[in-house]
């Protein structure tokens, strides 16, 4: 089993949770759509090359972003992923899964 966590604008809260959930994420048990959130402050600075969905070039942003956290089957990691790519708004999404251990 893995946890998944990423960062996302409010404007693609729901529309990446929805994606996510339907390539295999958060179901724990006899649940689905399981999910913790909270909102923080992201920050990032876009360089040559860049188009950035928020923001200009060469200027440090910082902006509101929700970070959700939620389980994944290791045999869905990849369906997971491709979803939240696709379904996000930022050019590189910030996200990462976590190992847990069933002990």
């Amino acid at each position: 089993m893995l946890k998944l966590i990423y960062y996302v604008p409010e404007s693609h809260l729901e529309s990446t949770k929805q994606a996510i959930f339907s390539a295999g994420a958060g179901g724990i048990g006899n649940y689905e759509h399981c999910a913790w959130q909270v909102l923080g402050m992201g920050q990032f600075k876009p360089v040559q090359g860049a188009n950035p969905f928020i923001g200009e070039l060469n200027r440090l942003e910082q902006v509101p972003e929700w970070r959700v956290e939620t389980i994944v089957p290791e045999a869905h990691a990849k369906a997971v992923a491709h979803a939240l790519k696709t379904n996000h708004p930022y050019e590189e999404p910030a996200f990462e899964f976590i190992q847990i251990l069933d002990i």
